[in-house]
């Protein structure tokens, strides 16, 4: 079967499941990958799933693609990337247990996103002002949260980073530099479904990173089998003024394995990244591959030890200096049920011996194949 050369992780997960009917291998058979030999630094405390499109005050509980956690106020929150197509933009608040052993999942409200009329987001097929929401992070105190759209190329609708109150009413809009805005020259700007899939913020809550999911054409290609992607911009974005103030590139892995059937999807990028503190970032890398399955790795990176690409309109090779990335962590080897499309991650509270918990959701894209998995660990930061 041929695939289009730019496909959606729907589109691909859809691809996916036809060929799985028109091959007795494939999704039926799915070959463990090479495990890291780099010890992890995350500990597998419990974890959870939520039954498949589960009912919840009027909405359908799936695609979560975004969890966070504020201490000032024991606030949870997770997004959904449902793009207005089953109810309106929306997210959850919750409550999460953190414990050794288990792992506790309540949803306690529904917020709707809206725009800056008050109305919610249209459905995409309106192609008014469409979101495809992917990352969020609340402000000390649960007052308000940040969140990212992916935008949709199709109808030029550029991605975004907005401030909501924790009702989903409209705060602002960030100023988004322009080499993030969909065009029609070829080779330029950002790919459909690969932009600002990642959201961070500084413990001050000052500065805001947005994480791209893969490069922009102009910087190189997606990764491939035996091929490392193009340079992601992760951007820096000063809270108070909502402007940009700095970028660095990050350069995700080249796929982990080659699809089972020829021509089958296969993918990898960055799917959300966390402030450890003022400078370093956690990354957390997806990997699709047909026949195989998922890969998850969360690596670490130094923000300071980049250069800064804000003014760059393309990353030449040699010309700037990208993040150098360390495995924290390849999920393969922390003992989960099973690998699914993880997008969000957050820290939790402190566990008893001090320690941070981090906890994570996958977004199951509404399919039945796929679950919403909540999985807790601890963190094991080396000195």
């Amino acid at each position: 079967m041929v695939f289009p050369n730019r496909l959606s992780r729907r589109a691909l997960l859809r691809g996916a499941a036809s060929a799985c009917a028109l091959a007795a291998t494939g999704c039926a058979t799915r070959a463990p990958l090479p495990p890291s030999d780099v010890p992890p630094q995350l500990r597998l405390l419990g974890e959870t799933t939520l039954p498949h499109r589960m009912p919840f005050r009027g909405t359908t509980v799936g695609g979560l693609s975004a969890i966070d956690f504020d201490p000032q106020s024991g606030l949870w929150v997770a997004l959904s990337d449902d793009r207005s197509e089953l109810q309106p933009a929306r997210f959850y608040t919750l409550r999460v247990d953190v414990r050794e052993g288990s792992l506790g999942v309540e949803l306690l409200d529904v917020a709707t996103l809206r725009q800056s009329g008050g109305e919610p987001f249209p459905p995409r097929q309106s192609r008014g002002n469409v979101v495809d929401p992917e990352g969020m992070r609340l402000l000390p105190g649960g007052r308000s949260v940040l969140w990212t759209s992916e935008g949709d190329g199709a109808i030029a609708q550029a991605p975004s980073l907005r401030e909501a109150r924790i009702d989903g009413t409209w705060v602002r809009g960030f100023e988004v530099p322009s080499m993030f805005a969909f065009s029609s020259r070829p080779g330029v700007g950002p790919r459909n479904n690969l932009t600002f899939e990642g959201l961070a913020l500084t413990p001050d809550a000052r500065t805001a990173w947005v994480g791209m999911e893969n490069a922009l054409q102009q910087d190189g290609p997606e990764p491939g089998v035996g091929r490392p992607g193009g340079p992601c911009r992760f951007t820096a974005f000063d809270v108070a003024s909502g402007r940009a103030v700095r970028q660095v590139a990050y350069l995700p892995d080249a796929v982990p394995q080659a699809p089972t059937l020829p021509g089958a999807p296969a993918d990898n990028g960055v799917s959300e990244i966390l402030m450890v503190d003022d400078h370093r970032m956690l990354v957390l890398e997806r990997a699709y591959m047909f026949g195989i399955g998922t890969s998850l790795r969360v690596y670490a990176i130094d923000t300071r030890e980049a250069s800064d690409v804000l003014r760059e309109e393309r990353l030449r090779p040699g010309a700037f200096q990208p993040a150098a990335k360390r495995l924290v962590a390849d999920f393969a080897q922390l003992g989960l049920a099973r690998l699914d499309n993880t997008e969000g991650m957050c820290w939790g509270p402190r566990l008893p011996n001090g320690r941070r918990s981090l906890v994570v959701v996958s977004d199951d894209n509404f399919r039945r194949d796929q679950v919403t998995q909540f999985a807790a660990f601890e963190y094991l930061e080396r000195a």
